[in-house]
């Protein structure tokens, strides 16, 4: 199989591994920096800052809040423009990573970069998962599928590595964000060499002409069946709501009940997610950087979380393997309160690393498998309903954490949110065996 195809100045990367790489890449810089690099360097922040636990908790849920909203506009990216979005996302997430390098930045304007910053997550997280997934063969899709989304894990290792290596040279956090801005320059290359082959500049004579011709072809069916050439909004609602009620049709209970439970995975998490490090810096006070070691310790957990539970997830099924993680983040979220120094951190650490990653493919997999003909669609409700819980995370925590920022009550929180999480995954199972 070649590697790349070459026209001219041009170069399209086609090795399926190298792409499962480039989008391996893309998750770590939109998901790893764009999302979680302020996990890490949150405790400077609010040190430099002299920001409180409320104001970063807003931050953060600004943040999930734009993923959110980025979710939302990728459910209603046309499938012929997803490389194009991608790209144009993607830079923005590059270039909000970057901008906090700039000086006395007001505080609505680290509300804005972060809302940003979320929205280009949520629309690249989807749309490169598309790209990338799409090109697979059938015999490798599960392995280079894992490969992909492990970039979540690099993502988060290489944010704890990155913000450890510059504080111990005595820079802040404005320059460990300039740097994994520079760091995730080079992506924008790569996924321009993945792109679709028809989109490349440089074609023949001949396909040129056949390209027309079906470009002709199809302005003239749209213009039958529309009455224009261009789908007006009010046209694109019209199918969206036609296509969401295809997509639920004969599946609402089972759908609702998965996205209800999608919805508490991402409160669940989204504590230990955004204020361990945070937790640490507060109870391992005589470890320099304990905050960091544990946070990068999710990350490489979360790099070997996909592999370890796909593989159980073949022999017991996604639904069953849902459960026991969900069971497990829940227990997870419970050490930090019965042991309160670095035993219940780690513990959580590793658990979170392990689960959290899991949860996400499973729960989009078996979505996704409820209308197979809609998976897209589906997809983008669930990742909506995470946003949900995402948002709602650091708000609850914060606001209960009081002025003492004592964690425990948000930790018993999300513990419990979890455990209504596993309640719903298991009538979904009912749901789905009473129909099958």
């Amino acid at each position: 199989m070649m590697t790349v195809l070459k026209s001219r100045a041009t170069t399209i990367i086609t090795n399926e591994t190298a792409v499962a790489c480039i989008g391996l890449y893309c998750l770590a810089v939109v998901m790893g920096f764009g999302r979680f690099l302020f996990t890490a360097t949150l405790p400077d922040i609010m040190t430099q800052l002299s920001l409180s636990t409320v104001i970063a908790g807003w931050l953060a849920s600004v943040n999930y809040s734009g993923y959110f909203i980025g979710a939302l506009i990728a459910m209603f990216v046309p499938h012929r423009l997803t490389w194009q979005m991608l790209i144009v996302w993607t830079a923005v997430s590059v270039v909000t990573t970057m901008l906090l390098v700039v000086p006395n930045l007001s505080l609505n304007l680290w509300y804005v970069i972060r809302l940003l910053s979320g929205i280009a997550s949520g629309v690249a997280m989807i749309l490169s998962s598309s790209l990338v997934i799409q090109s697979f063969s059938h015999e490798r899709r599960s392995v280079l599928s894992a490969l992909h989304y492990a970039g979540i894990g690099v993502g988060i290792s290489a944010s704890a590595v990155l913000t450890w290596w510059l504080l111990t040279l005595g820079y802040h956090f404005d320059i460990i964000w300039l740097v994994a801005g520079i760091i995730s320059l080079p992506l924008l290359w790569l996924l321009y060499a993945i792109r679709p082959e028809n989109s490349t500049p440089f074609k023949s004579k001949a396909n040129n002409s056949q390209t027309s011709q079906l470009q002709t072809s199809k302005q003239q069916a749209a213009e039958l069946k529309y009455g224009s050439q261009r789908l007006s909004v009010q046209q694109t609602y019209l199918n969206f709501k036609h296509s969401l009620y295809e997509a639920v049709a004969g599946h609402t209970k089972a759908i609702v009940l998965l996205s209800a439970s999608y919805v508490l995975a991402g409160f669940g998490y989204i504590t230990s997610a955004t204020f361990l490090p945070v937790m640490a810096a507060q109870r391992l006070t005589t470890q320099s950087y304990a905050g960091l070691l544990i946070w990068l310790v999710v990350g490489i957990f979360a790099m070997l979380s996909n592999p370890i539970w796909g593989a159980l997830a073949k022999r017991i099924g996604e639904t069953k393997t849902l459960m026991g993680l969900t069971l497990l983040q829940a227990f997870g979220m419970g050490l930090p309160i019965w042991f309160d120094g670095a035993i219940g951190l780690y513990g959580n650490a590793v658990i979170l690393g392990l689960t959290f990653v899991g949860m996400v493919s499973m729960t989009l997999n078996l979505i996704k498998n409820i209308n197979p003909a809609y998976s897209n669609l589906l997809i983008g409700l669930a990742t909506l309903a995470y946003a949900i819980g995402q948002f709602m995370g650091p708000l609850v925590t914060v606001a209960l954490a009081g002025k003492t920022d004592n964690f425990n009550a948000g930790l018993l929180v999300a513990a419990i949110g979890l455990l209504l999480g596993l309640i719903l995954v298991f009538f979904f199972r009912r749901q789905t065996q009473s129909h099958s």
